[in-house]
């Protein structure tokens, strides 16, 4: 568990990378918001997490893998992310943000995801 990374990682510099070609800065990680969102973009009032598939229990093949062994404990481990992430997005739009969460599978299509993201970010 100590190797698993938290930030800077591969999708989420994906994520970064085509978010700053499009022209937009972002700050990285603000602790004062809940859930330390990946991305935050302060003058557009909109957050972006970048999710991986496993760990938060994405609806493709990648996030409904079963792990063979301990499996009560990574199904409540994995449970409680989710849970977690509803609740850190309930905050965040209750303070005003709007949040876009990219899943893992998601940067494996470049192209797609960067329209999903000019969409979100260029919408008022």
């Amino acid at each position: 568990m100590s190797a698993i990374r938290g930030r800077d990682t591969k999708p989420e510099m994906v994520v970064r990378s085509l978010a700053h070609a499009m022209g937009f800065r972002y700050r990285l990680h603000r602790r004062d918001l809940p859930g330390k969102p990946d991305l935050t973009f302060p003058a557009l009032r909109k957050v972006i997490f970048v999710h991986g598939c496993f760990w938060h229990m994405h609806h493709c093949r990648y996030g409904r893998v079963t792990p063979a062994t301990n499996a009560d404990f990574w199904s409540a481990k994995r449970g409680g992310n989710v849970e977690r992430d509803r609740r850190h997005a309930r905050e965040l739009r209750r303070d005003g943000w709007k949040t876009l969460v990219v899943w893992e599978c998601e940067t494996r299509h470049p192209q797609r995801l960067a329209r999903r993201l000019e969409r979100f970010l260029r919408q008022g």
